[in-house]
């Protein structure tokens, strides 16, 4: 179902770290932790409440399909192309706020989520896929946490 259009904030991929220190290194390196990312949130910017925004703010998971199209200039034949982007999203609200009612003026609702499952595609290429309850990690098709997933016997 299309639920709307709103300006939307793609998550973060923020490696945790662990400080790494000790005999032969000389100091401390921070060092991220193979597929392994800090919390991830996606924000939606909504001019008005909506029954969508309502409905999207019900304590549980909700998959989010979200689309935009990029206007990339192809330099060898001089011409403007659009190239589908889409990221899906398994997340779960943490913050709605309804925003304000003013005359006149847009609402400006937000709608905010935590984010445990992404996938990102570029031009029908999957580019992205982390799927933190299932140690799935896959950046431009190597599979990080397919070891580890192996190691405990998942």
């Amino acid at each position: 179902d299309l639920l709307g259009t709103s300006d939307v904030e793609l998550p973060a991929l923020e490696a945790m770290t662990d400080t790494v220190k000790g005999a032969g290194i000389a100091g401390e390196v921070e060092s991220p932790i193979l597929g392994h990312y800090g919390s991830m949130g996606v924000t939606l910017n909504w001019r008005t409440v909506t029954e969508n925004v309502t409905t999207l703010a019900q304590p549980k998971a909700h998959q989010l399909d979200l689309r935009g199209a990029m206007q990339v200039y192809d330099a060898s034949s001089g011409e403007y192309k659009s190239v589908p982007l889409k990221c899906v999203v398994k997340a779960t609200p943490k913050n709605t706020q309804l925003g304000n009612m003013e005359v006149g003026a847009t609402q400006d609702a937000v709608s905010e989520f935590e984010v445990s499952y992404l996938k990102l595609s570029i031009n029908g290429q999957e580019k992205i896929e982390i799927d933190k309850y299932n140690f799935i990690c896959v950046i431009d098709g190597t599979d990080y946490l397919a070891d580890v997933r192996k190691n405990l016997g998942l």
